[in-house]
């Protein structure tokens, strides 16, 4: 099933024009700079906003299309604006039942319990909202957009205004609804390193148009797109945790190119987890080097090079059919004779362990 969006949207000298199909199923990120149209287009997906000529349909369910228009709140959708809007003289527990009520018994496929336990809220329940942590008022937000069942979770920029200490904390929480839960979310960001944790799928939008779409591990690594020659640059990867090694303290994690080896993590065997390499923190040699302190080095191939001003060049290599970018200066491209099918071992002097 496919999320189908076209919009053609006009007001206060913007405008944006966008012809979205999207899967029904995982995170999908709307990102890009501020101004460039990610609100207006998650707003207008609501219903919070009607343009006319716009056309959305979610899954087999026509929300938008000629004269038709299903009003927000006809429409089975939970919505997690970046301020929580609690209401102040209700508990959390009254504020989750709030919006039940409007929903019939036969469509509530997500317990009010699940969804308490989902956010780790059972312990507040009978607190006001004005005596909660930031991070805590967001949580039980999303907990009572979760409460009504919804077909669709649509999210803007929910980590917005939270101190670092709120945002570790509820990013666990939000992974949870990718793993747990198989409702489609639309999360609107503008911070990156939100985007790679969590997202399954990427629309780029710049200045009221959309540039491109695409699974997560591709755009970030697509040389024709800017994600990949930002100063953090990088690529994401899945992999399964294959064991632990309790006497170096190491964990080793499976990928399609081969075996990571990071500091030891309290993981069980099998379980997934999401990986990211800085392209600053990958270096290239031509042999496999076994007098050096780095563990992991994986044999590549050089897909595509560009050049990134005058002293540096980015190169995305395939390694077991992932792609991986490097950023190595212009002379050292020179003196491996790097071009696109040239054999190299991509050396990896840091992992950051996303989930």
């Amino acid at each position: 099933m496919t999320i189908e969006a076209r919009f053609h949207i006009e007001k206060a000298g913007f405008t944006q024009d966008v012809d979205l199909c999207l899967p029904a199923r995982g995170i999908t990120a709307l990102f890009g700079p501020s101004g460039c149209g990610k609100t207006t287009l998650l707003r207008a997906i609501a219903g919070l906003e009607r343009h006319a000529g716009g056309f959305l349909k979610v899954g087999d369910m026509t929300w938008q299309e000629g004269n038709r228009f299903i009003p927000p709140h006809r429409r089975p959708l939970g919505y997690v604006f970046q301020e929580a809007s609690l209401f102040a003289h209700l508990t959390v527990r009254c504020n989750l039942e709030y919006g039940i009520k409007r929903v019939p018994k036969s469509a509530r496929r997500i317990s009010l319990q699940q969804t308490i336990e989902l956010l780790g809220i059972g312990h507040l329940l009978d607190r006001k909202p004005g005596l909660l942590s930031g991070g805590e008022r967001q949580r039980v937000a999303i907990a009572r957009a979760l409460a009504v069942s919804p077909r669709l979770l649509l999210m803007d920029e929910p980590l917005t205004g939270l101190d670092l200490a709120s945002k570790q904390e509820i990013l666990p929480y939000l992974e949870s609804l990718h793993d747990e839960l198989e409702i489609p979310v639309i999360y609107v960001s503008h911070v990156l390193e939100e985007i790679t944790r969590m997202a399954d799928y990427l629309v780029l939008l710049e200045a009221g148009r959309v540039v491109a779409t695409g699974a997560i591990h591709e755009m970030l690594t697509r040389l024709d797109l800017p994600l990949a020659h930002d100063s953090d640059a990088s690529a994401i990867f899945e992999a399964t945790v294959a064991g632990n090694d309790k006497d170096y303290h190491l964990t080793y994690l499976d990928f399609a190119g081969g075996q990571f080896t990071v500091i030891r993590k309290e993981l069980p065997v099998g379980s997934a987890v999401r990986l990211r390499v800085a392209a600053r923190d990958v270096s290239l040699t031509l042999e496999h080097q076994s007098d050096t302190s780095i563990l992991n080095i994986f044999p590549a191939t050089v897909d595509e090079i560009i050049p990134e001003g005058k002293a540096h060049v980015t190169v995305r290599l395939m390694v077991g059919g992932i792609s991986m970018l490097a950023s190595v200066t212009l002379k050292s491209a020179s003196v491996l004779d790097l071009h696109p099918g040239k054999s190299v071992y991509a050396q990896v002097k840091s992992v950051a362990l996303l989930s």
